[in-house]
Formats: structure tokens, C-alpha cells, sequence
């Protein structure tokens, strides 16, 4: 069972990486309409809310390798594509809103693609993560050598 903390914390991570692309969206408005102090004060916030979203999943993943985070983000895109997104299009298919349906479509293709090209890096990384488990033992080895020598 996932404590409300948790479920807390996930929230705000979510609303605080959806208000930092809502501000940079809006900085890009604004700049093109002349605003170029308005866009600045967006994008200053949007940082801010991109540290507050760190702060939250620093809280909820804890110590995580990168061998972990390849793993989620492969995990999140294709939860993206097989069942977020593929829902989202039904569901506009069913109202008859075809841009939206549309969009959801382009984003199950983006979503394979990204799913694709992160497990290639994961296993392009697995080699380099073995070979520095086999570096990382062979100094461990000889600083344990070294040690026994000082006894």
C-alpha cells in the first residue's frame, strides 16, 4: 500500500514538471508577441519549478543508479505506448476530436521510439557497467593486498 506521502509527493513531482513546461511554453508566447520581460520571468520560474520537481523525486527514488533510471524511463514510455496513450486516442476517437486522436498517435510512435532507443542504451551501458565491476574489483583486491601488508 502506497502511503499518502508518497502518493503526495508523486503529485507535486507531476505538477511541478508540468508548471515548468507550462512556463517555458508560455515564455515562447511571450517572446514572440514582444514580451521579452515576461518571457524572462517565466523561464526564471520555470528553473525554480524544475528544482522544487528534482527536490520531490530526489524524496521518492532515493539512491538510484543510472542503470535504474534507464530502466523507468524504458518502464514510463512503454506505459506510454501501450496504455496511456493508446486509451487517450480511444477515447477522442470516441468524440469525434481528431487532432486530439491524431496527437495521441504521433505520441505512441514517440513513445516506441524513445522506449527503443533507451533500452539500446541500457545495453550499450551494461558493457561499461560490467567492466567497471570488474576495474572496481581488481582495486578493491589490491587495496585489500595493500592493507594486509600494513597489518
Amino acid at each position: 500500500m502506497t502511503s499518502e506521502t508518497i502518493i503526495n509527493l508523486e503529485a507535486a513531482s507531476a505538477g511541478e514538471s508540468a508548471a515548468h513546461v507550462k512556463y517555458l511554453y508560455f515564455a515562447k508566447i511571450a517572446r514572440a508577441q514582444g514580451f521579452e520581460d515576461v518571457a524572462k520571468h517565466f523561464e526564471d520560474t520555470a528553473k525554480q519549478e524544475l528544482l522544487h520537481a528534482f527536490g520531490h523525486l530526489e524524496l521518492l527514488l532515493g539512491d538510484i543508479t543510472t542503470k535504474q533510471c534507464l530502466e523507468k524511463a524504458i518502464d514510463g514510455e512503454t506505459y506510454e505506448f501501450t496504455t496511456m496513450y493508446p486509451s487517450f486516442k480511444e477515447k477522442a476517437e470516441f468524440e469525434g476530436n481528431v487532432a486530439a486522436a491524431s496527437e495521441a498517435q504521433h505520441q505512441i510512435e514517440e513513445s516506441k521510439r524513445h522506449a527503443r532507443e533507451f533500452a539500446a542504451v541500457l545495453k550499450k551501458a551494461e558493457k561499461r557497467f560490467a567492466a567497471l565491476a570488474k576495474v572496481e574489483k581488481r582495486h578493491a583486491e589490491a587495496y585489500q593486498q595493500i592493507w594486509e601488508t600494513l597489518k
